[in-house]
């Protein structure tokens, strides 16, 4: 492609730590409590991110609770039956519906987690340090 290249302007305002959403689950107001104090840390934390932040922590605490549901439950659910005697009797055995939720919720928070530098894949990746020394990953060389 020709032409220059569009200037990216890298935000730098980094947000500072700030309590949970009060919409949010226990779960997920746990799991922000713990991972959004690293973020403002590390300042990439911005208002742009806080949408990621909040689906993130949603999707880890949905994973959470549905393990406690299949840990109450299990993995399987026994369907019984009762037959015209009294009796109950198996009929199925199905997957508890927890198990599918419970997936769905950590693919998202492991998707989430890398776009938002939680994973250390995501972490050793180059970023742009708030140090302005010049050294610009997005300069034109004019080369």
């Amino acid at each position: 492609m020709r032409g220059v290249k569009p200037h990216i302007k890298v935000e730098r305002n980094a947000l500072k730590d700030m309590p949970p959403p009060a919409f949010l689950s226990d779960d997920a107001k746990a799991e922000w409590s713990r991972i959004v104090p690293i973020l403002a840390e590390r300042r990439i934390l911005t208002e742009a991110d806080l949408g990621g932040v909040e689906n993130y922590c949603m999707a880890m605490g949905l994973a959470r609770e549905m393990e406690r549901e299949i840990q109450k439950i299990g993995a399987i659910q026994k369907i019984y039956q009762l037959d015209k005697d009294g009796n109950s009797r198996l009929v199925r055995v199905a997957k508890n519906p927890a198990v599918s939720i419970q997936s769905d919720a950590m693919t998202r928070a492991r998707l989430l987690a890398a776009e938002l530098g939680c994973t250390p894949v995501s972490r050793s990746r180059p970023t742009i340090d708030g140090d302005d020394d010049g050294d610009d990953l997005f300069a034109w060389s004019g080369g």
